[in-house]
């Protein structure tokens, strides 16, 4: 992946170095990858399920309303090559929903992407780097620990730059949720008692919908740059297909349990991508009104 030749966003904080101390779950509602993954590990060395951690965090996203602690406004330094990455994709995600919602009459709002080392604090609460990535809807900003992508190359055999973007791209995705009102409806949902869970499950679907409008954004950063290589489409897929809830379960438990999916299979993950990639249209990402997902 050619990614040198995207624009570098002015959207990352660096708040390594200044994170909190402490050891305890937190996040929002865009813990996928590296929520899914580093969470099924933590739960089996506690002797919990880790579907229900899972859960559990997926459930705290919406109660939290205080303000997040400022974070000091440090821009990355220029010669860190993994903070340049971060602010190519980030540059262009914002590139790509800036057109998006401009053809639809509507202002795209850029969120934040904060990188932090070991814990941050969020509107979400506290958020160790067990966590993984993920976006949180009370500040709308996007958390990054770059030491994920070694873990999601080295225990899950998902490398490669654009394995990374499509990570990067999937919380952003949550964000788009949260701008066109999808979000609230899901927590509507929730208040209201719908079951979260399951393999046709609002979680489920939430997440899918992220991972179409990764593939959207890919689709819209290809065509104007570029910038993909023999293999870097490959690279996402197997990111996607790395984390799904039937692998995780398969591996962590030696079964399936679809009525505790929160994420969706390695298959619907990538099919959701790829569709979002093929299509490059927003309309291709209706997993809520999809029949089969």
């Amino acid at each position: 992946m050619r990614w040198s030749k995207g624009r570098r966003s002015d959207n990352v904080v660096d708040a390594r170095g200044s994170s909190g101390a402490g050891r305890r779950f937190g996040g929002g509602r865009g813990l996928s990858l590296g929520g899914v993954a580093v969470i099924v590990v933590v739960g089996l060395l506690m002797g919990q399920d880790p579907l229900q951690i899972l859960g559990n965090i997926a459930g705290q996203a919406t109660q939290s309303s205080a303000p997040a602690p400022q974070q000091q406004p440090n821009n990355p330094a220029a010669n860190d090559q993994q903070s340049e990455f971060v602010r190519s994709i980030l540059g262009d995600t914002e590139d790509t929903w800036r057109e998006i919602f401009s053809n639809a009459n509507r202002q795209y709002q850029d969120p934040k992407l904060v990188l932090f080392s070991g814990g941050v604090n969020s509107a979400c609460g506290f958020a160790d780097a067990a966590v993984g990535p993920f976006y949180c809807p009370g500040d709308r900003q996007v958390y990054l620990d770059l030491s994920f992508f070694q873990e999601l190359e080295q225990r899950f055999g998902a490398a490669g730059d654009f394995a990374q973007a499509y990570v990067i791209a999937h919380e952003i995705g949550h964000h788009v949720q949260t701008l066109l009102g999808v979000s609230a409806k899901v927590d509507a949902a929730r208040r209201a008692g719908q079951r979260m869970e399951g393999s046709n499950g609002l979680l489920v679907r939430q997440e899918l919908q992220a991972d179409c409008l990764a593939g959207v954004w890919a689709n819209s950063a290809q065509r104007r740059l570029n910038w993909l290589e023999p293999g870097d489409l490959e690279e996402a897929l197997n990111a996607a297909n790395a984390i799904g809830d039937d692998r995780l379960q398969k591996q962590t438990r030696g079964q399936v349990m679809p009525d505790s999916f929160t994420h969706g299979t390695s298959a619907q993950r990538a099919r959701w991508f790829k569709a979002g990639f093929d299509s490059g249209k927003l309309g291709s990402c209706d997993t809520f009104g999809a029949a089969n997902l």
